[in-house]
């Protein structure tokens, strides 16, 4: 455990070591006495502020969820850039995926960060509605901003699933670099108007 960690108040610290649980075993073989071990606190104090396994499992998830939507800032105005930006952040941080696809398979439609998340999509349809409205040479005016958007981020999410499987393969490997390159040509051909031929 690092320094920062150790002068952190408990309920951070007992949020950072269940990050790290989680993303590693979900949240079926996650173990509460790991948890309270990681932080440097007791099982007691774990019940006492979070409720339960489950209970601190959805806050983590929660809390993770808004560092991947929000941690790249969104450029409407460069939809590829920012798409190769959100893959090198996610092969940066892969346990924001995994947390993210243990709680899809484990806890479905029990994330309390969902309001927050739309809110943050929502932003960024609008956004993107504007650029259309500014750019309808480069970004494609007839596809509501919305599918757009989710063409986007399904094309970075599904090439960040691709590598390696669960994003086993390192930075800075040739698949990663060509992978990296496949999403900025992918989202180039996405958001392009379609052609009068």
């Amino acid at each position: 455990m690092s320094a920062d960690v150790g002068r952190a108040p408990t309920p951070e610290r007992i949020l950072e070591a269940a990050a790290e649980e989680f993303a590693q075993y979900g949240l079926a073989g996650a173990r509460v006495d790991r948890i309270a071990e990681g932080a440097a606190a007791n099982k007691q104090r774990i019940y006492a502020y979070f409720g339960g396994k489950e209970s601190l499992f959805d806050q983590v998830v929660g809390a993770r969820i808004l560092d991947l939507l929000d941690a790249v800032p969104f450029d409407a105005d460069d939809l590829p850039g920012y798409a190769v930006r959100l893959f090198d952040f996610t092969i940066g941080h892969p346990e924001l995926i995994r947390l993210l696809l243990w709680h899809t398979l484990e806890r479905p439609g029990m994330l309390g960060a969902l309001e927050r998340s739309a809110t943050s999509s929502a932003a960024k349809v609008v956004a993107l509605r504007d650029a259309q409205a500014r750019h309808p040479e480069r970004l494609d005016a007839t596809v509501p901003p919305d599918r757009l958007l989710g063409q986007v981020l399904a094309t970075v999410h599904g090439s960040i699933l691709m590598v390696g499987g669960m994003l086993a393969v390192p930075e800075g490997t040739a698949l990663v670099d060509d992978v990296r390159a496949d999403v900025h040509r992918a989202v180039t051909r996405v958001i392009a108007p379609a052609s009068d031929g």
